[in-house]
C-alpha cells in the first residue's frame, strides 16, 4: 500500500506526455455544404430493418425493439469532429427526455468499431446508447434511409421511429450544425400519441 501512495505522489499513473484532450484530437472538416442527400424513407412508412455491429460487443438489430420501445436513429458524418462530438454527449444530459418517451437512442457513424471505441472513451463520460457501425459493407444503412452524402459519411440525422416500427419524423440537420434539443423533444412527442 505505501508503494502505491509513493507512485501516486511521484505522477507515476499521470497523463503520458503529450497526451491530449479531445478537443485537441479533433480533426475540422470545415463548412460543408448544409445537406448532401436524398432520403429514402418517409414519415409513415415501415423503418428499414438492419443489424450493425456495436462499440460494447455484439450486434443490434432494429427489429428487436418493435413492440417495446420506440426508437430514434442518430446518424452523425464522423468521429473525432468538432459538432459530432458535441452532439452525442449532449443527449447524456437529455437522457431523461428520451425515456420519458419510452425511446431509445441508437447513435450510427460510417466509422470502423475501434475509431468508435477510441472516440467514445475520449468523449469523457459514457454514453448511455448503443453506437452502432455502418462501416462495412460502407454506409450500408446510410444509404437505405437515403441519408449517404456522395464524400461517404451520412448527414446528420435523426429518424423517429414508433413502437410499431413506423417513421413518426425525419430531421434532417445542417451538417455544419449540432440539432436542437428542442426539435428533438418535438419529435419525440410524436411517438406517443395521445
Amino acid at each position: 500500500m505505501a508503494a502505491i501512495g509513493m507512485l501516486l505522489a511521484a505522477g507515476a499513473f499521470a497523463a503520458p506526455a503529450g497526451a491530449q484532450t479531445l478537443k485537441e484530437m479533433l480533426y475540422d472538416p470545415g463548412f460543408l455544404k448544409p445537406i448532401d442527400s436524398t432520403l429514402k424513407v418517409a414519415i409513415g412508412q415501415a423503418a428499414p430493418d438492419f443489424t450493425l455491429p456495436a462499440i460494447s460487443g455484439g450486434k443490434i438489430r432494429l427489429s428487436q425493439y418493435r413492440g417495446g420501445k420506440n426508437v430514434v436513429i442518430s446518424f452523425v458524418p464522423a468521429a473525432f469532429t468538432p459538432v459530432c462530438s458535441d452532439q452525442w454527449p449532449g443527449y447524456n444530459i437529455a437522457r431523461g427526455l428520451f425515456e420519458q418517451h419510452d425511446a431509445i437512442l441508437l447513435g450510427i457513424t460510417v466509422d470502423s468499431i475501434p475509431a468508435l471505441y477510441a472516440w467514445t472513451r475520449q468523449m469523457g463520460s459514457e454514453l448511455w446508447f448503443p453506437v452502432l457501425s455502418d462501416f462495412w459493407p460502407h454506409g450500408e444503412v446510410a444509404s437505405k434511409y437515403g441519408v449517404l452524402r456522395s464524400d461517404g459519411v451520412s448527414e446528420r440525422a435523426l429518424i423517429f421511429i414508433d413502437k410499431k416500427g413506423i417513421i413518426r419524423d425525419i430531421l434532417v440537420a445542417d451538417i455544419n450544425q449540432r440539432p436542437s434539443l428542442e426539435s428533438c423533444a418535438i419529435a419525440l412527442e410524436k411517438l406517443n400519441p395521445k
